[in-house]
C-alpha cells in the first residue's frame, strides 16, 4: 500500500468515524428535533453520490467509507423523516380532538 493510499484510507476513516457519535446518539434517543432534514437530506444525497462516485472509479477508500456513511446518515434520515411525520399526525389529531371538544 502506498502512502497515499494510506492517507485516503486514514481520511476515509476519521472522516466516517466521526459521524458515529451523532448517529448513535440519535439511533439511541429517537431525539432529531435540533437536526435540519435539509441538511440531512442533501447530505445523504450528497454521500450517495460520493459512493457512486467511488463505485465507477474502483476507490475501496471512499467505497467503504460512503458506504458505512450512507448507513449511518440514510438511518438518521430515516428517523428524522419518521418523527416529523410522527409530529404531524399528532398535532393534526390533537387539534381534532380538540375542536370536537370545544363543540
Amino acid at each position: 500500500m502506498t502512502n497515499i493510499e494510506v492517507l485516503g484510507f486514514t481520511s476515509a476513516f476519521l472522516t466516517t468515524v466521526s459521524f458515529l457519535p451523532q448517529a448513535i446518539q440519535v439511533i439511541k434517543t429517537r431525539d432529531t428535533a435540533s437536526l435540519s432534514l435539509a441538511m440531512y437530506s442533501i447530505f445523504t444525497l450528497g454521500v450517495a453520490s460520493w459512493l457512486i462516485y467511488g463505485l465507477v472509479i474502483q476507490d475501496s477508500a471512499m467505497i467503504a467509507a460512503n458506504m458505512i456513511t450512507f448507513f449511518l446518515s440514510a438511518t438518521i434520515l430515516a428517523i428524522k423523516l419518521y418523527n416529523e411525520w410522527k409530529s404531524r399526525v399528532q398535532s393534526k389529531t390533537s387539534c381534532g380532538l380538540n375542536h370536537s371538544v370545544q363543540n
